[in-house]
Order: structure tokens, then sequence, then C-alpha cells
């Protein structure tokens, strides 16, 4: 026998195959497309080139969707079904929430690597650029985004358990609020990037595999959602216009300083060494000493 949510668990124990592949190749996706930020960090030490509110949107938001998705009364009943159904079924079931859960963990990596590899101050401070981010705002970056785990962690226990009755409600603001700084994060990544007219750590391939990914998912939720699901689809497309306005400035600049480069020349706001300038926290053993 199957439990109180049966109609839906009969439903899940047949999953769609085409449905489920398109899902596994998403979640892919999601995984491959991060990959080339995380590298770039590391391979160049540092963060420089990042900007804090975009770092701290992303991640605050990517909590905010893992919380959301995880107290949403449909994929709480989803999950239970896992218990009266097979393996296979469960797995495609949950794809939706593997997919925000690998979202969120490749953008807290990238949180985790802008602290660790975060530019050290010169000991002159007076010759510092003005439009590089702080060692105090990347603190700041970790504790807000620590504090709001928390929140919404301690929340959705709360809702869950105590306050079942009002858990929807819980999950919708959650889902908001993930959405608002969704729409906005790469505002201030779009900012500092024309400030220091260069790229520096931003990943470009990362950009050039999300910037179109974001309308081919925007197309995929119009055509299951149809119009009245404009609030879905339209944040994707509105992300990734301001994504594309992003890797559209940084192709610009890359091209810039390559034909500066062959000319012999510097182009303005574009270091000549980039490395030398400042140090990772997090470096070598003599670094900055």
């Amino acid at each position: 026998m199957l439990s109180a949510g049966s109609a839906r668990c009969r439903e899940l124990e047949h999953p769609d195959i085409a449905n489920f592949s398109i899902s596994v190749f998403i979640l892919v996706g999601i995984l491959v497309s991060y990959l080339p930020q995380h590298a770039k960090i590391i391979m160049r030490r540092s963060s420089r080139g990042l900007s804090p509110l975009f770092v701290l949107l992303g991640t605050v938001s990517g909590t905010a969707s893992i919380a959301n998705i995880l107290t949403l009364p449909e994929s709480t009943r989803d999950m239970a079904c896992c218990s009266d159904i097979g393996r296979f079924p469960c797995a495609a079931a949950l794809l939706g929430i593997a997919q925000i859960g690998v979202q969120w963990t490749c953008f807290f990596f990238i949180m985790l690597l802008f602290l660790i590899f975060f530019p050290r101050n010169a000991e002159d401070t007076e010759s510092q650029d003005a439009n590089l981010p702080t060692w105090k705002e990347a603190i700041i970056v970790l504790a807000v985004s620590l504090a709001f785990f928390v929140f919404a962690f301690l929340g959705s226990v709360i809702f869950v358990y105590a306050a079942p009755s009002h858990t929807r409600g819980w999950a919708n603001f959650l889902g908001l609020l993930a959405t608002t700084l969704a729409a906005v994060q790469y505002i201030p990544q779009i900012i500092t990037t024309w400030r220091l007219q260069e790229t520096g750590s931003l990943s470009v391939p990362m950009m050039l595999i999300q910037t179109p990914g974001s309308f081919v998912f925007a197309a995929s939720l119009a055509v299951r959602l149809g119009p009245g699901g404009w609030s879905a689809w339209g944040l994707f497309i509105f992300t990734g216009l301001l994504q594309g306005v992003l890797l559209g400035m940084s192709l610009w600049f890359i091209w810039r300083d390559r034909k500066a480069a062959k000319a012999g020349s510097t182009p303005a706001g574009a270091s000549i060494t980039e490395d030398t300038e400042q140090t990772p926290l997090i470096g070598n053993g003599t670094a900055g000493r």
C-alpha cells in the first residue's frame, strides 16, 4: 500500500525518460558551468575582479533557493514517496532538488575561494586601488552569508516541525527573496568590471556557458508554463540579459588588451603586473613577509 500521497507516488513510480535525461543534462551543465570559475581563481591564486556584492547576493540567493525547495510541501511530499517507490523513480523525482543543490554548492564554493584568495592590501595602503574591495568587505560577505544560512536553516526547522501550517508561506518568502536577489546579482559585478576595465578573476568561459543556458532554460519553462508563467521564465531572461552585458564587456576588454599588447602599449585601467600588485591571503608561506 502506498502512503497518503498515493496518487502522486504512483505518478512518480513511472518517470518520463525524456524529462529525466533533460534534467540530468541540466544538472551536469550547472556543475560544468561553474568549474571554469573555480579553476580560474585557484590558478591565479587571486579573487581580484570579483565584486563582493556579486558574491554575497549569489550566495544568499542560492541559500534561499535550496531552503525554498526543501520546505515546499510539494518537495516534502515527493521526498516522502521515496520510501514507497524504487531508487530510480526516487532519483528522478528529486532531480529538481539536486539541480538547486548543485548550484548552491558551486556558488558557495566561489564565496569560499573569494575569501581564501582575497588579495592582501599592499603595505603602503595609500597606493591601494580605490576600485578594489577591502578585506573588511570580504569578511562582511562571509559573515552575512553564514548568518543567513543559520537563519534559513533554523527558520525552516521551526516552520516544518513547529508550525507546519505556515510552511508554504515561509517557502514562498524564501523563493521571492531568492528571485529578487538573483535578478540584481549581476549589476554590482557589471559596475566592478567596468571600473577595473578588466575581467580579473572573473571567468569568461563560465559566462559563455551560462548566458545562452539562461535563455534555453527560460524557453523550456515558457513551453511548459505558457504566458501565465512569465514570473518564472521571465527571471531567467532578465538575468541572461544582464550576464550577456557582462560577457560582452569582458570580451571587449580582452580584445582591447590583446590589441594593445600587440601594439606594445598598456590600455588604461589594465595592470602590467597583476600578480605582483597584491598577494592572496593564503599563498606561499613566504608571501608578504
